[in-house]
C-alpha cells in the first residue's frame, strides 16, 4: 500500500540536503528580517493585553527573550508569545497558493531554538527554507477545499513545517524527525472562524502552532513513536479534507522554492483585502469620498465571506473587513498599521465611506483561484464610472517590494515597536552577516 507519509518525508528531505541558490537565502534573509519588524510592531501593538497575561499566567522567567517586550522568559513562553505578537498585525508573509502565512511559526520556534544551542543564522534559514517548503507543499496540495472546511491552515499545516524545520537544525535523527512530523499531524489544528464577529483570536492560531510544534519535537526526542502513515488513511489528509484521495503535490511546485512564492505586505489587512485596496490608492485622485454613492469591489468567492462586513467592532475586525481598508485606503493614500487604529476605526467619515462598500463574488475571478487572487474595484459616482483591476498587488512576487521600500517598511515596523534606529541597524546587519550567530541576534532584544 503506498505510504503518503514516506513519500512526503522523503521529498522534503531532498529540499534540506539540495544546496541552497544564493537568491534562495537572500529571500530568507528578508523573510527573517520581515519577522522580526513585525514582531516587534505587533508586541507594541498588543502591549496591553499582554501585560494583562503576564499578571495572570505569572510566566516563569528564563534566557530567552519576547521579540520586542524587553522581558526574557522560558522557552515555551517565549515560543508562545512570540508567535502571538508576529501576528498580531496580520502583517507576517505567507502565500496566495497556500493561503496560509508561513514565516511567523517558522521563526517563533527556531529563533529561542537556535539561540539556545548556538545555531548560525545561516544554518537557521537553511532550515527555515524546508520548513516554509514543507507547510507550503502540505498547504497547496489540500487548498481551497480545506479553508472551505473552515480550517486555518497557518494553524494545521504550519504546525509540519516548523516542527520540520527545527527537527533538521537541531540534528535529530532520521527517525526523531519523522517520530516529530508524525506527532505534527496529531497536533494539527487551526479554526479559520477566528477571523469572524471582531474575534482578536486569529493570532493565537500562530501561537499554539508554535508551541505544538516544540512540543512535537520534545515527544520525538523523548522517543514516542508515531504512525508510520500518520498523513494516509483516516489520518491528517482525510482529517483536514474529507477525503482518503487527495493528491499530494511535489515539493518545488513550479520549479522555485516556497518562500520565493511568499509575498511581503505592503498593507496591515488581511491579504484579501490587497487588491481593492491598492485600486482605491490608485483611483482616489479622481474624484472625492464625498462624491461616491457606491463602491463595488468583485474578486474571487472566498475573498468575500469573512471579508465582506461594514459593521467594525474592533481593530482586529478592521484588518479582515475589505469595505474598512478600501475606505481608509481611498481616504489616505494608504493602509498602513495606523490606518487601522481604535481611534480611525470609529471615524465617522472612514465608516460612512465603508458602509458605500460592496463585496461580491465573480465566476470569472474564482475560476482563476488561487493562481491569481484578483479584485475589480468600480466606483460609481452619479453616471459616471470608474474601474480598476488588480491581480498582483505591491508585495507579491510578482510586484515585490523594491529594496529601498523594504528597509522603509523594516524601519518604520521597528520604530512602531520602539527599537531605537541603532539597534534596529544592528539586526538588521547580522541578519545580513553570514557568519552571525543566533544568539547575538536575540541578545540584541
Amino acid at each position: 500500500m503506498r505510504n503518503k507519509s514516506a513519500e512526503f518525508f522523503a521529498a522534503i528531505d531532498e529540499v534540506y540536503n539540495e544546496s541552497v541558490p544564493s537568491e534562495v537565502m537572500a529571500r530568507a534573509r528578508r523573510s527573517l528580517l520581515d519577522y522580526l519588524a513585525v514582531t516587534c510592531a505587533g508586541c507594541k501593538f498588543q502591549e496591553n493585553k499582554l501585560n494583562d497575561y503576564y499578571a495572570f499566567a505569572e510566566p516563569e522567567t528564563g534566557a530567552f527573550p519576547i521579540i520586542g517586550a524587553g522581558r526574557h522568559v522560558s522557552l515555551k513562553e517565549s515560543v508562545f508569545v512570540n508567535g502571538l505578537n508576529a501576528h498580531a498585525l496580520d502583517f507576517d508573509d505567507g502565500t496566495n497558493s497556500g493561503i496560509i502565512h508561513l514565516g511567523s511559526p517558522i521563526f517563533s520556534l527556531l529563533l529561542p531554538l537556535a539561540m539556545r544551542y548556538k545555531i548560525s543564522v545561516e544554518d537557521m534559514l537553511k532550515a527555515a527554507i524546508t520548513g516554509y517548503e514543507a507547510s507550503y507543499t502540505m498547504a497547496v496540495s489540500i487548498q481551497p477545499g480545506h479553508k472551505a472546511m473552515g480550517y486555518h491552515a497557518t494553524g494545521t499545516c504550519g504546525v509540519i513545517g516548523a516542527t520540520l524545520a527545527a527537527a533538521y537544525m537541531l540534528g535529530f535523527s532520521e527517525e526523531e524527525r519523522f517520530n516529530a512530523f508524525a506527532t505534527a499531524c496529531v497536533s494539527a489544528s487551526g479554526m479559520l472562524k477566528v477571523l469572524d464577529d471582531g474575534s482578536e483570536l486569529k493570532p493565537y492560531n500562530v501561537a499554539k502552532t508554535s508551541l505544538l510544534a516544540l512540543t512535537s519535537l520534545q515527544l520525538a526526542k523523548a522517543g514516542f513513536k508515531g504512525h508510520e502513515d500518520p498523513l494516509g488513511g483516516r489520518g491528517f489528509l482525510k482529517m483536514m479534507t474529507g477525503s482518503e484521495d487527495t493528491e499530494l503535490k511535489s515539493v518545488w511546485q513550479n520549479g522555485s522554492y516556497a518562500i520565493m512564492k511568499s509575498y511581503t505586505k505592503p498593507y496591515a489587512s488581511c491579504r484579501y483585502t490587497h487588491p481593492p485596496v491598492e485600486a482605491a490608492i490608485k483611483m482616489r485622485t479622481l474624484l472625492d469620498a464625498d462624491e461616491i454613492d457606491e463602491i463595488i469591489i468583485k474578486t474571487y468567492d472566498l475573498a468575500v465571506g469573512g471579508h465582506d462586513h461594514t459593521e467594525i467592532p474592533s481593530t482586529y475586525s478592521a484588518k479582515m473587513s475589505t469595505p474598512y481598508a478600501t475606505a481608509v485606503a481611498f481616504l489616505f493614500g494608504k493602509a498602513g498599521f495606523g490606518e487601522f487604529s481604535e481611534e480611525l476605526i470609529r471615524d465617522e467619515q472612514v465608516l460612512k465611506l465603508c458602509r458605500k462598500v460592496r463585496v461580491e463574488p465573480d465566476d470569472e475571478l474564482s475560476a482563476v483561484f488561487p493562481g491569481v487572487q484578483s479584485a475589480i474595484v468600480k466606483i460609481v459616482s452619479g453616471e459616471n464610472e470608474h474601474i480598476c483591476r488588480v491581480d498582483f498587488p505591491k508585495g507579491e512576487p510578482e510586484n515585490p517590494l523594491s529594496d529601498e521600500e523594504f528597509r522603509e517598511r523594516y524601519d518604520d515596523l521597528m520604530k512602531l515597536g520602539g527599537i531605537s534606529d541603532e539597534v534596529a541597524d544592528k539586526i538588521f546587519g547580522l541578519v545580513c552577516r553570514s557568519e552571525s550567530m543566533a544568539e547575538e541576534l536575540m541578545e540584541l532584544f
